[in-house]
Formats: structure tokens, sequence, C-alpha cells
């Protein structure tokens, strides 16, 4: 009893002192599209296949700094239920556009070209799709917030030099200006797509 409890104890102190190797950028990215090349060439059901994505998802994209940013200066004037009604909408809406645009891949072809470290907090991991008999080739940045080295986040895609997020951002401010900055017509902007 006291031995296991001793092996125990020596075991939790060498998983505290002994650091956690940091996921680099480019390892982070190769391992995301394998997982999800996997999923999307396997013969599961569409269903089966949009739940396993979003968990790649919500494991490997800030969400909610990407929410944040796409409200720009917005965010400013919500209060604490207007943010917590928008984050949870957001997510919803994210991960539904995430996942019916990517199911449509059967086996995407990614290769990682260079790695960028552009400050403390983030990197540009520079990729391209592999052209095939239908599509062209594409090049995709994956620009990775690394504050937490240990946990780094994809924080935006730009395919063909076209960001993801400030597209985003744009069609949201587009809302709010066309509605006098009412929060709630973006609000049932989301709501339409998510139960579409």
């Amino acid at each position: 009893m006291f031995k296991a409890k001793f092996i125990t104890l020596i075991f939790l102190i060498a998983v505290l002192i002994i650091p956690i190797e940091a996921k680099e950028p480019g390892k982070l990215i190769n391992e995301i599209v394998n997982e999800a090349s996997i999923i999307l060439s396997s013969s599961d059901p569409v269903e089966s296949k949009i739940i396993r994505l979003n968990d790649i998802a919500e494991r490997s994209v800030d969400i909610d700094g990407i929410g944040m940013y796409t409200l720009g200066k917005y965010r400013k004037s919500l209060n604490e239920n207007q943010k917590i009604k928008y984050r949870k909408l957001f997510k919803s809406y994210f991960l539904k556009s995430f996942s019916s645009r990517l199911v449509d891949y059967s086996d995407p072809k990614i290769n990682i070209v260079s790695e960028k470290k552009i400050n403390e907090k983030y990197t540009i991991v520079n990729t391209v799709l592999e052209a095939t008999s239908k599509n062209p080739e594409i090049k995709i940045d994956w620009r990775i917030y690394t504050k937490n080295p240990e946990r780094p986040l994809i924080r935006d895609l730009i395919v063909e030099g076209l960001s993801l997020a400030r597209t985003q951002k744009e069609e949201f401010r587009s809302i709010l200006q066309n509605n006098e900055g009412d929060i709630n017509f973006l609000f049932k902007s989301l709501e339409e797509f998510i139960i579409k």
C-alpha cells in the first residue's frame, strides 16, 4: 500500500517537474491535416464525419478569439449577457460553416512549404492544397497563436491571400452598420444560418 502511494507520488513529481514539450506550429498543422484526411476519406456517414471534424476544430482553433475579432469595435458595446449569447452563437455558426465546407473533400492533400515566426504570439505556416482533376492548387497560410507554446491554436486561414477572419469581420460589420449597430440583427443572421 505504502509502496504504491510512493510510486504514484514519484510519478506525479516527475510529471510536474519535466517540462511539457511545446508543440511546433508546423507539427500541429500536419497532425490536423492528417487526422482530417483520415476522417474525410473514410466511408463513415456524413453526420459522423461532421462530428469528428468539429472535434478537431474545437481542439485546434481559437474559436472564441476569432469570434471576438470578427465583432471588431462592436464587441466593446456588448453587455455580459450579449457576449455570452454571441460566443455561443458564433461557435455554432463557425463549426457548421467549417464542417460543411470541409466535408465535400474526399481526401485533401496539404503539404507544408514553410514556417515563419512573426513574433512571440504568432507563427505563419505556409501550405499548399494539391491540385486535383477538379480543383487547382490552392495556397493556404495558417496563422497560429503561440502565446501558450504547449497549446498553439489556429487564429486564421489565409486562402490565396484572402484572410477568412477578416472577410468574416467585414461581413458582420456590414450587417451591424446596416442595422444601426443593433447586435440582435447579427444574432438573427447567425441563428438563421445555424438552423438552415
